[in-house]
């Protein structure tokens, strides 16, 4: 018998959401193109201030940035909390709900690898994550487990 996996993980509720799928979570927090590169700027970048992110080669605009800030404070990705040298500005870190996605950004790193003829991703890094998926992520997540402690 064929299961219907489309329907057995994305049915509908009466929620707020568009409907309870995995999926249309994901995009619900991620669906924008702004996300994901924040969230790759602190993971593989070490950003973790406002104008850090702004000088981006992507060119965020000042109110878009705010805006992705705060969805991800909201959903719980990110915090912020005051930054010790600067009263006035803040440091973003990742949450472990953030450093969670790591696996996913690989993945979506290694597709673009391959099939992005223009692709900038380092090929050191990719023949890594062919070595050893498993303990590149490994390290990755402790390294920035221990940056949110710090």
């Amino acid at each position: 018998m064929q299961v219907n996996y489309f329907f057995y993980f994305c049915s509908m509720s009466n929620q707020k959401r568009k409907s309870d799928c995995p999926i249309n979570f994901a995009l619900e927090l991620f669906g924008d193109r702004w996300s994901f590169l924040i969230i790759r700027d602190m993971m593989f970048k070490g950003k973790h201030a406002y104008g850090a992110f702004l000088q981006s080669e992507e060119k965020i605009a000042t109110n878009i940035l705010a805006d992705r800030l705060s969805l991800l404070e909201k959903s719980e990705i990110i915090i912020k909390s005051p930054d010790p040298t600067h009263g006035s500005k803040f440091i973003y870190k990742l949450t472990q709900k953030g450093i969670d996605l790591l696996p996913v950004l690989i993945e979506v790193i290694m597709w673009s690898s391959k099939y992005d003829n223009n692709t900038t991703t380092d090929m050191e890094f990719v023949n890594r994550v062919n070595r050893d998926r498993e303990g590149l992520i490994n390290e990755l997540s402790d390294n920035l487990t221990k940056e949110l402690t710090q």
